[in-house]
Formats: C-alpha cells, structure tokens, sequence
C-alpha cells in the first residue's frame, strides 16, 4: 500500500464519514458537473449513509451516479441485500431518483449479472471518453478475515488483470458474490474504507501497512487518493 494513505479516527464516525462524502460531492460536481461513488455493504456504513442522506438531501442527485463495490447474490428486497441496505438508509430519506442508481442484479445468474454490470460500467465510461469507468469516490469496508468488497482470501477474483466487474465464488461462505476487482477499484480518484476501529486494531495495523496477504491491502489508487475513516 502507498504512503499516500490518509488515517482518519474519530469517536465522531457518522459525521466524519458523510462530510467526507459531501465534500467529495461538492468537489466532483464543481469539477466535472457529475459526482460517481460506488458503496460498500454491510453494517457498519448504516449511519454514515443515514447521516449523509440528511446533510446532502439538497445535493443534485440527477447528476450522481451510485453504484456497488460488491453484492451478495439474492433479490434486492432480501435483508442481506446491499441495495437494501443502502435504499434504507440512503436512496429512500434522501429521494434519490432510481436513474441515479446502478444496482447488481444479485438475483440473476452470477457471471451474467457481473457482466452486465461490467458492460453498463463500460457504456458509461465510453460515453465519456475513458477507458475504463472512473469513480470519484469508492467505499469499502473490512472484514475480520482481511477482504474488502468481494475480495475474499483465496479466492479466484484476487488475480483478475482484467475484467473489472466479476462473480467471484468464496468457499468458505459456499456461496457467489459480485465484486469490483482491483482495476477497477485502483483506477478511482479516491477510495476510502469505513471501519470499526474497535473490532480488530491489529488487522487493520497490518492492511495499512500493506500485507499483501490480506486481500485489502491490495488496495492502492494508481493516480488517487486512500483514505482509511477509522471509528473507535
């Protein structure tokens, strides 16, 4: 992991987390007339989605554009969901109109809902001169076992070059998931994990530092920036 990495802790975890988020907003749409961020799931962004929901219920939401880092493949009103999760705290509050979500179909065939996301992802990006789609902004989090997004440990998505949307298979939870790969992931201007610092501080001590066994380690924005939001 490069040194370009910003540590954030702060006993203010929700607040923190979406002024970040709103900053980032502001700037992207100052900038480039559009702001693009890409979620993470799980629970510990609930409150920061909640809290962003309330501060940037004046944002332009026409011109953002949301999309996953990952997703658990199941209906999109199934609680272990992420959609679910995020159109709870985030997309419902805040009146988010549906154009401005991008959802992984976790309730289709795995490899077909990953490629078509990637393909929407690619769609977009060609539609604005890139090569590959670029977020301004993409949240991850960290597991116990060192996986962000759909990285898990071990598992075939970790040696994708290049696809940059896949279905990745996790033994140990005998189950899919659709996950960015890290050329996607790494192609952002900025990436930020939002982690409970109170869980696992030796884990989180050893991804900073870049142990690469640790599939969030692998982590590092080619031309971006990383922020680590840790809450204690």
């Amino acid at each position: 992991m490069s040194n370009r990495a910003q540590i954030v802790r702060t006993k203010n975890f929700a607040a923190d987390g979406a002024n970040f988020i709103l900053a980032l907003a502001h700037k992207a749409l100052s900038e480039r007339d559009e702001f693009r961020i890409a979620l993470s799931g799980g629970n510990t962004p609930r409150p920061v989605y909640s809290e962003f929901a309330r501060i940037g219920i004046d944002l332009p939401w026409d011109r953002v554009l949301i999309t996953f880092g990952d997703e658990r493949c199941v209906p999109p009103d199934d609680e272990q969901s992420n959609f679910q999760m995020a159109r709870e705290t985030l997309f419902l509050p805040a009146n988010i109109p549906e154009k401005s979500i991008l959802r992984m179909r976790g309730e289709i065939d795995p490899q077909l809902a990953s490629q078509q996301y990637q393909d929407d992802l690619d769609v977009l990006a060609t539609q604005r001169g890139e090569q590959i789609y670029r977020h301004d902004l993409i949240l991850l989090g960290l597991g116990e076992d060192g996986h962000t997004a759909s990285l898990f440990p071990e598992t075939a998505a970790l040696n994708e070059a290049s696809r940059r949307v896949v279905a990745n298979f996790v033994p140990k939870l005998n189950t899919w998931r659709l996950t960015f790969t890290f050329p996607l992931i790494n192609h952002a201007r900025h990436v930020c994990f939002l982690v409970n610092a109170t869980k696992n501080a030796e884990l989180i001590d050893q991804v900073i530092k870049g142990d690469s066994k640790f599939p969030a380690a692998r982590v590092d924005p080619t031309a971006g920036t990383l922020t680590w939001i840790l809450g204690d």
